[in-house]
């Protein structure tokens, strides 16, 4: 199985017209992935790779029955347009966007919730069930079906740590890139939440990174509800302090996030925390 979307799923994609919108939807087209429509507004009634694109996702929706949605619209619009595939009845939304204000984010966190409608991103590279369907940029050909779930708040890492298990002939249920913003819609918690109760997922990969406490709430979570192992990963480790680090969530202040905190909380929670990337693979094997 696979959590958040499967064969089943039916995409839109939002700014499907504009550069990243029509090249990315014609990559998770020819990647398997049922992209059922676009929308632009202004421009429905044309096509994209045999796509039809549509002025609103409401139109979309009600013409195809898709059931997802992936955005990529410039930060200043990115708001509105995760606010109309919610107010769509989209279960299941997916941000690209990076530098969206964390004030929109602010606001859309709480109507997501509202609605129990799940939002990846912002800021992120999206999900990917391998062999089923993906949605976003993660580049599937280094993806293997398995049953190991991946849960990443750095798009470039999630990358390198699956190449790493593909390698190893370790097979991945779904990895999720969540973004590395200080708001998101989706963290840890909440996936970790989904592989547990997901049959066909054996072990959890979580890659973490210094700024804020979401890894500590995941270990604590993990310690009191998870019987399905999880192995770790903390980037930012050789960091130099008082650094300003790339992601927004990156931000260390009094003392909390850093990597040594990340590091004993995993510790104290049963979770083997790998030195690289690349020693995941070792680590799971070691476990099962």
């Amino acid at each position: 199985m696979s959590i958040l979307l499967d064969e089943n799923t039916k995409l839109i994609v939002q700014g499907i017209t504009g550069r990243d919108g029509s090249f990315h939807a014609k990559s998770m087209k020819a990647d398997g992935t049922n992209v059922a429509a676009g929308v632009t507004p202004g421009k429905g009634g044309s096509e994209v790779d045999g796509i039809p694109v549509f002025n609103s996702v409401a139109e979309a929706k009600k013409s195809t029955g898709a059931n997802a949605s992936v955005i990529f619209v410039p930060a200043r619009f990115a708001a509105a347009a995760v606010k109309e595939a919610s107010d769509a009845g989209i279960p299941l939304i997916v941000c690209i966007t990076e530098g969206v204000p964390v004030l929109d984010m602010a606001e859309i966190y709480h109507l997501i919730r509202r609605r129990n409608q799940v939002l990846i991103g912002p800021n992120c590279p999206g999900l990917i069930s391998p062999g089923k369907s993906k949605i976003g940029i993660m580049p599937a050909s280094i993806h293997k079906p398995g049953k190991v779930g991946v849960i990443s708040r750095s798009g470039t890492l999630t990358y390198e740590l699956v190449h790493a298990l593909t390698l190893a002939g370790i097979g991945q249920s779904t990895c999720i890139g969540i973004g590395g913003d200080p708001i998101i819609g989706t963290g840890f918690i909440d996936l970790l939440q989904r592989f547990e109760s997901d049959p066909d997922t054996d072990a959890v990969v979580l890659i973490g990174e210094i700024g804020g406490d979401a890894e500590e709430q995941a270990a604590a979570y993990i310690a009191a509800n998870m019987k399905t192992p999880v192995t770790a990963f903390i980037s930012g480790r050789s960091a130099p302090e008082g650094k300003r680090m790339g992601h927004a969530g990156a931000i260390i202040s009094g003392g909390q996030g850093t990597a040594e905190a990340k590091v004993k909380a995993f510790a104290g929670a049963g979770v083997p925390v790998a030195d690289t990337p690349s020693g995941i693979p070792g680590l799971l094997k070691s476990r099962a």
